[in-house]
């Protein structure tokens, strides 16, 4: 081994020790505390027994859920389409792709209250021509979150599916087109499943990326809708007063929610992987 080379790795590893595994080794011991009776297991005791919290996990996940389903749908197409664009067009929209998928947080809640608020600007317009289907939409409801989701979740599914369809080579089209398989054919048995890990893989990613977003329904609703990061926001920073021991324990849960997922993703790739053998 270079021990030269492998000593420029001691201060990342400083980095990484410093805020990422004592934070979390922190957050696992602080969520068996309790303040003035040691160590016990009632913050988890509280987490699965109130109903409070219990919809702040199905909530979060709900919404997680959804918004990943629905942008990867159309991400699915929305890529496809663009593969057949020039490439100097191709480059302009991932840009663009990349700017909108980390607009997020404070100004894009902002943003969203400016256009489809209460008194939003698409509201009033179609107020003002006569059309009520608008009045009806709550954008501080579980719909509207979602659509807020959507928005930064579909940038981001176009840019992890976009090297996908690249992998799909002209030669098979050819050769299926010359074997008589049309091109619903084509797609069906050979696209599909050849891009059907990564359609997967993307979803996980989608779902993690939505379970930990705080900053845009914070900014939205504030602590008004009962979801998992604001409620964990709500315990550390104090609506009433601060319970960092019990925001640990939810984040703990959060934590091994995520674990959950990646596993079965990785389970389910490898399934969908030993079907294409």
């Amino acid at each position: 081994m270079n021990w030269f080379a492998a000593s420029f790795l001691i201060p990342f590893s400083i980095m990484v020790l410093m805020f990422l595994i004592v934070p979390i080794l922190s957050m696992i011991y602080d969520s068996f505390q309790k303040s003035g009776t040691g160590f016990t297991f009632e913050n988890y005791q509280t987490v699965f027994e109130s109903d409070f919290y219990l919809q702040a996990f199905a909530n979060s996940i709900k919404i997680s859920l959804f918004s990943s389903l629905l942008a990867l749908f159309a991400a699915i197409f929305a890529t496809y389409s663009l593969t057949k664009f020039p490439q100097s067009v191709q480059d302009k929209v991932m840009n663009f792709a990349n700017l909108t998928s980390n607009f997020a947080g404070v100004p894009l809640a902002f943003a969203f209250i400016i256009l489809l608020g209460n008194s939003g600007l698409f509201v009033l317009l179609f107020e003002k021509m006569g059309i009520s289907g608008m009045s009806s939409f709550n954008l501080y409801s579980m719909a509207g979150i979602i659509l807020i989701y959507i928005y930064f979740q579909l940038p981001l599914a176009v840019m992890l599916l976009f090297p996908i369809y690249h992998g799909i080579q002209d030669q098979w089209k050819e050769a299926a087109s010359i074997l008589g398989a049309s091109n619903t054919q084509f797609w069906l048995r050979i696209g599909v499943p050849v891009i059907l890990p990564s359609l997967v893989g993307t979803f996980s990613i989608l779902f993690a990326n939505a379970m930990g977003a705080y900053a845009t329904v914070y900014a939205l609703t504030g602590s008004s809708y009962n979801m998992l990061p604001v409620r964990i926001g709500a315990l550390v920073s104090g609506d009433v007063f601060a319970q960092p021991e019990l925001a640990s324990a939810l984040a703990l849960a959060l934590g091994v929610i995520l674990v959950i997922a990646m596993l079965f993703n990785e389970w389910l790739m490898r399934m969908v992987r030993r079907d294409l053998r």
